[in-house]
Parts: structure tokens; C-alpha cells; sequence
């Protein structure tokens, strides 16, 4: 996996292949994981999303809507289970904040605290495409919000897609110009795809907004700086 996938900063929590011949046991391997992947580019993404429409109408999703209808109490009580989602994957403890997640999401399918989070711990397990589905559902949930965008890309790049996930940081950048992270993932992907000239651009925006960003350091020397 490229250098600057490992090295993701999340502030909150990251995710890092953990060596098989490593004596943890899956669960003490995941724990660790979750406090090393995320740490450069994703430095916006945490658990902390209680803001994430909180005071605001909910919006509509760009999927198709369930037919069912979600009372005020499944709503509450999707918050809840979300809730206790985000300090459990703060916590290490992924299985059971997966389980959360999925109660939360049972109950209320616009919940996209709980369907970024479970994205987040997908793609740490390397389950790219359900990372995908749920990343793509929360930016149709928030399409003015940077983070699922960024999420996805990621794990577009993960699985080798740099096209999808320089079209996602196009977007990204445009939702948060301040945004070092997708600035300097963003720079990667264009990278990857061979546009120099476009991922020295990046580089150079995202060293401007965090000059210690090594990952973007190292790019903007592999581009021509």
C-alpha cells in the first residue's frame, strides 16, 4: 500500500496494517490499527460528528429514500447507538462499535454519523467496497462536507481507482479549501495518474496550509520541487 495511505491521520483514531507474524491477537491487532491509519490526510475525519446537521433540517440523500417511516424515538435512539459507536472505535473496541453502527443505521438509515464511522471501520479492516457504500451514502446525506469525500478517495486508492478518487478530491477541496489533507491526498491521486504538474499544485497548497506535512513534502520533491 503507498506510503501516504499509512501514514492517514484521523486526530481521533488511525488505521495501519498490522504484520500477520505479529503475536496480538485480531482484536488486539485492530486496536492497535485504530490508533495508526488515518494520520495525514484524513485529519478531519474523526467520531467527534455530533455538529453533522445536529440543529439543522435533515438533508436529502441522493439515493433512493427507504419507504418506511422513522419516528422521532428511532431517531433518538439510532443517535444513541451512534454515539456509543464513536467511543468505542475511539476505544479500540471495533467489533462491538461495528454492531453500533449497524443498530444505528437499522433504525435510522440518514444517521451519517453512524454510516461514516462504520465506513471508517471498514476500510481500516481493508473492506474497501462497504467503505465505499457507506462513504457514498454520508456524502449523499452531507454533500457539503469534505470528510466523506475524502474517506472515499482513499479507499478508492487503495483499490488502485486514482480516477474516481481524484474526481472525489476535486470536490473535497471545493467543499473545504482549507482542507491540507485533501490537498495533499489529492496531489497523490493526480500523482498516480501522471498529472505532474497538477500534484505539484496540490503539494505545494497542501505545505502552504501544514508546512510539516511529510507526505506532501515528499510529493512535491517526487514532482519537481
Amino acid at each position: 500500500m503507498p506510503g501516504y495511505l499509512c501514514g492517514m491521520n484521523a486526530r481521533a483514531f488511525r488505521y495501519m496494517a498490522i504484520p500477520a507474524s505479529c503475536s496480538f491477537s485480531r482484536a488486539a491487532r485492530l486496536s492497535a490499527a485504530l490508533v495508526t491509519l488515518l494520520a495525514a490526510p484524513l485529519g478531519g475525519c474523526s467520531f467527534d460528528l455530533g455538529s453533522w446537521g445536529a440543529d439543522k433540517e435533515r438533508p436529502q440523500p441522493v439515493a433512493e429514500k427507504p419507504t418506511d417511516n422513522i419516528s422521532a424515538r428511532s431517531t433518538n435512539d439510532s443517535q444513541g447507538y451512534a454515539t456509543r459507536g464513536q467511543v468505542l472505535a475511539r476505544s479500540g473496541k471495533t467489533e462491538e462499535a461495528l454492531a453500533e453502527f449497524d443498530r444505528a443505521i437499522a433504525l435510522d438509515p440518514y444517521n451519517v454519523q453512524a454510516l461514516y464511522g462504520r465506513g471508517l471501520i471498514y476500510q481500516g479492516e481493508k473492506q474497501y467496497q462497504k467503505a465505499i457504500e457507506d462513504f457514498t451514502a454520508a456524502n449523499g446525506l452531507t454533500p457539503q462536507r469534505a470528510e466523506p469525500l475524502l474517506a472515499r478517495a482513499t479507499s478508492f486508492l487503495a483499490i488502485d481507482k486514482p480516477k474516481e478518487a481524484a474526481s472525489d478530491l476535486d470536490e473535497a477541496v471545493q467543499a473545504d479549501p482549507n482542507s491540507a489533507q485533501a490537498w495533499s491526498v489529492r496531489g497523490a491521486a493526480y500523482e498516480r495518474l501522471g498529472d505532474k504538474a497538477k500534484a505539484f499544485t496540490c503539494y505545494s497548497r497542501a505545505l502552504a496550509l501544514r508546512p510539516r506535512d511529510e507526505a506532501a513534502r515528499s510529493g512535491l520533491t517526487r514532482t519537481g520541487g
